[in-house]
């Protein structure tokens, strides 16, 4: 059974439906005036495998708080009512770039969120592009599996790739197996050599700061910035510029995750950014339809790596 929590109608759980030949099953919500809720299936669910669709986002409704309890309270039920197992589908998790402590006293918030889905009962976890694919599976006591969101771009990488040199970058060394791992995909599929670079990056106390300085080769290549999410662009600006000086002769900026947080539609609108790709595991509602960006956007659909994950 799939169930999707999203408020209104969610195109990537009817995507998904329909991959799966799968109907998306009834719930319902009741939502109280003092801010509490209520959540229950209206199909017998005891004996059958549930999937559970929610992204752990923070808008256009919800915080990202009032989804992760949503989707655990919904997980316990299921549990409750005699489900035979439960998996909880998370295209974003929250609190996933909290994985290690950077200060005196830090939280781990990502081992605190995986305790959660483990005391409600929680089969497996499935995630889409996390922010350190280590840290996710030593966190979590449940199985994850951990989907690679650049095969969603590929189609749009392929075209690019015959016409001209590619090259794929990371902006930051975090993120470097993240591009290694596209970078050598895209060179099975095409047959050529596709380039590599990092530029450098540090971040501190929510500062970031950079010398600019690419470790690579970009020279004449379309590059493609890739990164786990793109929050408020300023990172995927400076590592574009960055490339660009560089000589790369143009830059895609590609995350999974759009979260566009102000003032990301002005930033992502620098001339040193040809465009950018994101995946539909964040609708783009922070950037207005009239926005000069929209135009540079291109959203491609992590419904088919889900569902090839459930087969």
């Amino acid at each position: 059974m799939l169930f999707c929590l999203e408020a209104g109608e969610s195109a990537l759980a009817r995507e998904l439906s329909a991959a799966l030949g799968v109907p998306i099953s009834p719930h319902e919500e009741r939502r109280f005036v003092d801010g509490e809720c209520k959540l229950r299936p209206l199909v017998e669910v005891a004996g059958a495998d549930c999937c559970v669709l929610l992204g752990l986002h923070g808008g256009p409704v919800d915080s990202p708080h009032d989804k992760l309890w949503r989707l655990l309270a919904f997980v316990a039920t299921l549990r409750d009512h005699g489900a035979a197992s439960v998996t909880a589908l998370v295209p974003y998790l929250a609190y996933a770039r909290k994985d290690r402590r950077t200060k005196p006293y830090d939280p781990i918030g990502l081992r605190y969120v995986a305790q959660l889905f483990e005391a409600v009962g929680t089969d497996r976890l499935v995630v889409l592009e996390a922010h350190n694919v280590a840290a996710l599976q030593n966190a979590f006591r449940v199985p994850t599996l951990h989907l690679d969101a650049y095969p969603a771009f590929d189609g749009l990488a392929l075209e690019r790739g015959a016409q001209g040199p590619l090259a794929v970058a990371s902006p930051d060394p975090g993120g470097v197996k993240r591009a290694q791992l596209w970078c050598e995909a895209l060179q099975a599929r095409l047959g050529v050599a596709v380039g590599f670079a990092m530029v450098d990056k540090r971040r501190s106390a929510g500062v970031v700061t950079s010398a600019g300085l690419v470790a690579g080769h970009v020279a004449g290549a379309t590059v493609l910035l890739f990164d786990d999410l793109v929050a408020s662009g300023e990172t995927m600006r400076r590592a574009a510029r960055a490339l660009r000086e560089a000589g790369a002769a143009s830059v895609i900026a590609c995350a999974a995750h759009g979260l566009f947080i102000e003032p990301a539609a002005e930033v992502l609108r620098d001339d040193a950014i040809e465009a950018v790709w994101v995946s539909d595991s964040v609708p783009p509602f922070r950037v207005a339809q009239d926005d000069p960006l929209r135009a540079k956007m291109r959203i491609v659909s992590c419904a088919p790596l889900f569902a090839r994950a459930l087969r």
